[in-house]
C-alpha cells in the first residue's frame, strides 16, 4: 500500500518501507546493553532509516557500528527529564556528544525559565549547546506545557537560539505527536528550519498524517513496526 504525502518540501507516494528516511530510530532507556545497541544499530541499516537514536553514553558503540554505512548518529541531550542541566554542563556535555562521534543532538529546554519570563537566559541556554555541539541541534518545546503566548516565544527565542529543527515534545509522556502541533511549527519556523515530530509515533498511517502536516523528521522507538506496517497502539514509543 502506497499514499501521496505532502512534507514541507516535497510531494512523495512512500509504501511503508519508503517512510525509513524520514525516521530516526529511538532507543533511550537504562537497561540497555551493549548488544541492545549494536542490534540497534543494525536495524537503521537494514531498514535505511534516517540515524540512530541512542545515549550519549553508548555514542562509541553506535558511531563505530554505524561507520561508513550513511546512516545517522544521534542523541539527547537534557532529557528525559527536561530543563534540570546547568546551561555550562549541557553546553559541555553537548561539545563531548560531538566529539564522540554524534551528527545531530536533541535537547530538552528550560520550561521553567520560559514560564519565569527569563527569555534572555532561555535563548541563551539553547545558543550555547548550538554553538558547542556544531551540527543540527532539534529542540524539544514541550507545546502542551505552554501557555499560546509562551508557545509563541519559545519558538521564536529557539530560532533566534539557531536550532536547524523544532520538535513538538520530548516524548509521548507531554505528548502524543499530531498534525496540528506539526503545523502550528511548521507555520511559524524560519527559511532552513525544519519540524520533528516526537511523541507516541507507532503506525504507518500516523507517521503519514505527521509528514502531511509538514514534518520532515520523526522520532520514534517503534520504527521497525511503523516501516513493517506492523504498529498498534500498545507499542512503546518516544
Amino acid at each position: 500500500m502506497s499514499e501521496t504525502v505532502t512534507t514541507a518540501s516535497a510531494e512523495l507516494t512512500l509504501s511503508p518501507a519508503e517512510l525509513a528516511p524520514y525516521i530516526q530510530h529511538t532507543r533511550i532507556d537504562s537497561n540497555a546493553t551493549r548488544d541492545d545497541m549494536v542490534a540497534h544499530a543494525r536495524e537503521a541499516v537494514s531498514h535505511g532509516f534516517n540515524a540512530a537514536m541512542v545515549p550519549a553514553s553508548w555514542l562509541p558503540v553506535v558511531v563505530a557500528e554505524l561507520s561508513g554505512t550513511g546512516v545517522g548518529v544521534a542523541s539527547a541531550l537534557d532529557f528525559p527529564t527536561v530543563g534540570v542541566m546547568t546551561s555550562a554542563g549541557k553546553a559541555a556535555e553537548a561539545a563531548e556528544i560531538a566529539r564522540l562521534g554524534a551528527t545531530q543532538l536533541d535537547i530538552g529546554v528550560q520550561v521553567g525559565w520560559l514560564k519565569s519570563g527569563k527569555y534572555d537566559e532561555f535563548r541563551e541556554d539553547i545558543a550555547g549547546v548550538v554553538r558547542a555541539f556544531g551540527g543540527p541541534v532539534k529542540v524539544m518545546l514541550e507545546l502542551p506545557l505552554l501557555s499560546d503566548a509562551e508557545k509563541e516565544a519559545a519558538v521564536e527565542l529557539a530560532m533566534e537560539a539557531g536550532v536547524a529543527y523544532l520538535k513538538n515534545a520530548s516524548s509521548g509522556q507531554i505528548e502524543t505527536a499530531n498534525p496540528e502541533s506539526v503545523r502550528y511549527l511548521v507555520d511559524r519556523a524560519r527559511d532552513g528550519v525544519r519540524v520533528k515530530a516526537s511523541g507516541s509515533i507507532k503506525t504507518y498511517r500516523q507517521s503519514l498524517e505527521l509528514l502531511r502536516a509538514g514534518a520532515s523528521l520523526l522520532g520514534t522507538s517503534a520504527g521497525t513496526a511503523i516501516v513493517t506496517d506492523t504498529g498498534d497502539e500498545s507499542t512503546v514509543s518516544y
